[in-house]
């Protein structure tokens, strides 16, 4: 009888723990559901768990001024993402200005030229579909004043003063996450630089020419 009570006790005391088990189990995989929930990148369409480092390249088609004329810019970048929340890498931007008469000259001309070094860029609320990043470029230049030659079936442009300079870009874009490999931003950036030294024409140019404000459109590709 003794036994028969011993061995019942044992099959209760077994059941227990393999209940406390399946307890502990189910709420280590809610646990981690519940920790996968909190870690997702929501995008428009898709849906993402985050990893600790990913990474981007990017294009870029920007719209400013440049000594009172439009001028348009098409950049490009590549960088790291760390954790989600810091983007470093290396970008580039050319730029040109409407090819207009300038005084004194007889042929029309246009200032054109380049920049490229590093940027940072905070990212602030990656995980939710709609957010804000601060990209800063710091790098270096040159620029070029060119006029424009009319031959018979094309026009060519032909530097006559360059200069370099050193820039420093900051900005704020807002970004979507349309899906999990792709996001597109709308920006606004300040150009600044250190002065530059050309004559145009007959004419000194603004030591500060390049400065001033631009804004576009970028596309960015790769794992967030």
């Amino acid at each position: 009888m003794k036994k028969i009570f011993l061995i019942n006790l044992m099959l209760v005391f077994a059941c227990l723990a393999f209940a406390q088990v399946d307890e502990e189990v189910a709420q280590e995989e809610y646990t981690q559901q519940d920790d996968y929930r909190q870690d997702e990148i929501k995008t428009l369409f898709q849906k993402g768990k985050r990893g600790a480092v990913g990474g981007y390249g990017g294009l870029s088609m920007l719209y400013s001024q440049i000594d009172n004329r439009d001028a348009f810019s098409f950049g490009a970048r590549a960088g790291v993402v760390l954790g989600h929340m810091m983007t470093i890498g290396f970008c580039g931007t050319g730029f040109f200005n409407d090819a207009q008469y300038y005084n004194g000259l007889t042929e029309k001309a246009s200032i054109a030229g380049g920049y490229g070094g590093l940027f940072f860029e905070p990212i602030i609320f990656p995980r939710f579909p709609v957010h804000v990043s601060v990209p800063v470029a710091i790098g270096v230049g040159g620029v070029a004043f060119s006029r424009m030659y009319d031959y018979d079936d094309y026009d060519d442009f032909y530097p006559e003063e360059s200069d370099a300079y050193i820039v420093i870009e900051p900005g704020i874009e807002l970004e979507l996450n349309i899906t999990k490999f792709f996001r597109f931003s709308v920006g606004g950036y300040y150009r600044y630089t250190t002065d530059v030294d050309l004559v145009i024409g007959t004419e000194k140019a603004p030591t500060n020419l390049l400065r001033g404000f631009s804004g576009g459109i970028n596309f960015k590709f790769g794992k967030f």
